[in-house]
C-alpha cells in the first residue's frame, strides 16, 4: 500500500457528492488537498471541517472546469509548495435532462460536454506535465456504467462518459513509457445532487431515481478511489465499475418496497 501522508491531491467537484465523499476519504489518509468546484462558500466550509477532523491542510479555489483560461491561470499560479501535485481526480461532471435528441436542449449538451469532457481535459492538460517531468504521479477519471452502455434519453450524457473512457484508455497509451498510472472508477446508481441536477431541482423526480432501491452513497465511491490511489507503484487499476447489487446494467434495476432508502 502506498501512503499518501502529506501527498497532494487535486479533486473537481468537491463541493457535494463524490468530490466531497472523495475529500474526506483523501484527508483520513494524510493528504494535503487542493479542492476546487464553483461553490466556494461549501469548499470553505470543507476545509474547515477537515481541518477540525483530521489536521488537514487545504488549498481552495473557486472553479468552473468549463473555463480553459481559468483552470489554467489557477493550476499554473499554484503556490510553489503546492505544485507537486500527486493524484488528479478528475471528478467535475453532470448531466441535464432526459430527452430524446431531437427533443434536447442545445445548451444542455453543451454544459454536458463542456464540463464532462473539456473540463477533464483541461485539467488534465494542465496538471500531467509536471506529473511526467517529476516521474510520478496519477489521474483518476470519475467515469460511469453511462459509459459502457447506454440508456433511454442518456444520448449526449452517455456519450461524454464513454469519450471519458476513451480519453482514459488513449491517455494510458500515452503514457505507457512513464511511470504515471490511469484509471477510471464508473459508479452505476449513486445517490447524490446528481439527479437533482438532471432534473433542474425537481426533487420528487429525483428521489424516483432511487425509489425502492439501496443505492451507492457517495463513500462507496470515494473508497474505490483510495484505493486505486494507494496501490504499489507496480499496481495500475485501469478500470473499475461499480454497481449497487440491483443493479446489474445502466437500465436494468430490480426494485422492491423493502430496500433501504
Amino acid at each position: 500500500m502506498t501512503s499518501l501522508e502529506k501527498k497532494i491531491v487535486l479533486i473537481t467537484g468537491a463541493s457535494s457528492g463524490i468530490g466531497l465523499a472523495c475529500a474526506h476519504a483523501f484527508a483520513q489518509q494524510g493528504a494535503r488537498l487542493i479542492l476546487t468546484a464553483r461553490r466556494k462558500q461549501k469548499l470553505d466550509a470543507l476545509a474547515k471541517e477537515l481541518k477540525q477532523e483530521h489536521g488537514t491542510e487545504s488549498c481552495v479555489f473557486e472553479l468552473d472546469v468549463r473555463n480553459q483560461s481559468a483552470v489554467q491561470t489557477t493550476l499554473h499560479n499554484l503556490p510553489t509548495e503546492w505544485q507537486e501535485i500527486e493524484v488528479l481526480v478528475n471528478n467535475a461532471g453532470l448531466s441535464r435532462g432526459l430527452n430524446k435528441l431531437h427533443e434536447g436542449k442545445i445548451q444542455d449538451w453543451e454544459e454536458m460536454i463542456d464540463t464532462n469532457i473539456k473540463g477533464l481535459l483541461y485539467a488534465t492538460h494542465q496538471v500531467l506535465p509536471g506529473m511526467v517531468a517529476r516521474g510520478r504521479g496519477m489521474i483518476i477519471n470519475i467515469g460511469s456504467i453511462a459509459g459502457h452502455e447506454v440508456y433511454v434519453g442518456g444520448n449526449v450524457y452517455c456519450a461524454t462518459k464513454h469519450a471519458v473512457d476513451a480519453i482514459t484508455r488513449g491517455l494510458r497509451w500515452d503514457l505507457v513509457d512513464t511511470p504515471i498510472r490511469v484509471c477510471t472508477v464508473d459508479p452505476g446508481l449513486v445517490e447524490t445532487e446528481f439527479s437533482m441536477v438532471r432534473f433542474r431541482g425537481d426533487e420528487q423526480r429525483a428521489k424516483t431515481v432511487y425509489q425502492n432501491i439501496t443505492p451507492l452513497r457517495p463513500e462507496d465511491i470515494a473508497e474505490m478511489v483510495v484505493f486505486c490511489a494507494t496501490r504499489p507503484a507496480h499496481v495500475e487499476v485501469a478500470e473499475m465499475i461499480v454497481l449497487p447489487t440491483s443493479q446489474a446494467s445502466a437500465s436494468l434495476v430490480h426494485r422492491t418496497p423493502s430496500a433501504k432508502q
